[in-house]
């Protein structure tokens, strides 16, 4: 079976998401020689597993340890996640780069709509100085289609950064900032600004340079900074080539061929019930080429509308992801 791009994005009900990811599994099993000695180990047979609650997830960790690959073509790229001296870095070998690249501006045009009617600040290093970073080469593609004059980086330069913001409020033009949390407080502590339009969205925790904060008392720190009413957040990572988006309150929404469900902390092959708390598995259908059934390293929680819930992360998890870009 050869499935496309089209294949995958073009998914909108939960029987055609079922249909495609059971489809998916059955490739990933035969062809991901890591998922299918996994699978071999765990007793499952890949013939027989007829629903998603059936579907082996691959722990997140074999990316740090292994080359995850379900297609023979060459790889194309390879992300790798930010680390501090001496950590495994996990790396993500992508061999179409496409299938990515379609995925987050598919995404965000379903959460916010059309890119080209915004301008893109980051508070982020650039692609020259992290190009192994799956967030900054999101980013560098959203400001370069954005084609927006003042999109850009402004990590080393607040100044400038309020000099912009307070340009583009003045001609109502749609923005959106996004950074390290950590760059987000230190530009509030030097800076105040009224800007309720603009569109704050924070990617990572702050370990290493600020003592840890609950989300709630984060939020009503940025949202007083930055004069808006909602602090939005992007849930991705690099084993991934999809994210969730929270428009406020950390409540997260996937795109329609990504699907996040809770596992048992006590039987990590079995999923529970809404509500209850438990481990995060990610379904990424765009993870064609590695493996799309992953067993992250978050505990969450999923609510009544299928919306979701970051509520922490396993006691001997790593400190990793987008909290790490700066050192």
């Amino acid at each position: 079976m050869n499935l496309t791009a089209n294949d995958i994005f073009s998914v909108k009900s939960t029987d055609a998401f079922n249909a495609l990811a059971l489809s998916i599994f059955k490739l990933q099993a035969q062809n991901c020689n890591v998922y299918r000695e996994y699978i071999f180990h765990l007793g499952v047979d890949a013939d027989e597993v007829k629903e998603i609650a059936q579907i082996p997830f691959l722990p997140i960790s074999f990316f740090k340890s292994h080359s995850i690959l379900s297609s023979t073509n060459p790889v194309e790229i390879t992300f790798s996640s930010s680390g501090t001296t001496g950590m495994v870095q996990s790396s993500h070998h992508v061999t179409d780069v496409k299938l990515y690249e379609q995925s987050y501006l598919q995404a965000f045009a379903q959460f916010y709509g059309d890119i080209t009617e915004y301008c893109f600040l980051a508070l982020l290093p650039s692609y020259q100085q992290r190009a192994g970073s799956s967030l900054i080469y999101m980013v560098n593609d959203l400001i370069e289609k954005s084609r927006h004059p003042q999109s850009g980086y402004f990590l080393y330069n607040r100044d400038e950064l309020l000099k912009t913001l307070l340009d583009l409020k003045s001609k109502k033009q749609k923005t959106v900032l996004i950074g390290v949390t950590y760059a987000l407080l230190d530009f509030i502590e030097q800076f105040e600004i009224d800007f309720p339009e603009l569109i704050v969205m924070e990617t990572g925790g702050m370990k290493g340079k600020r003592k840890e904060m609950v989300r709630e008392e984060l939020h009503e720190q940025l949202t007083k900074g930055f004069g808006v009413k909602a602090i939005h957040s992007e849930y991705g990572m690099t084993e991934l080539l999809s994210q969730a988006y929270s428009l406020g309150e950390g409540i997260f929404n996937c795109p329609s061929w990504m699907q996040v469900l809770i596992r048992d902390t006590n039987d990590p092959l079995s999923l529970i019930a809404n509500g209850r708390t438990g481990g995060i598995n990610v379904i990424d259908l765009a993870n064609l080429n590695s493996c799309s059934f992953i067993a992250t390293q978050d505990l969450g929680r999923i609510n009544p509308d299928q919306s979701f819930e970051v509520l922490g992360r396993f006691d001997n998890a790593d400190v990793r992801g987008c909290n790490l870009l700066v050192q």
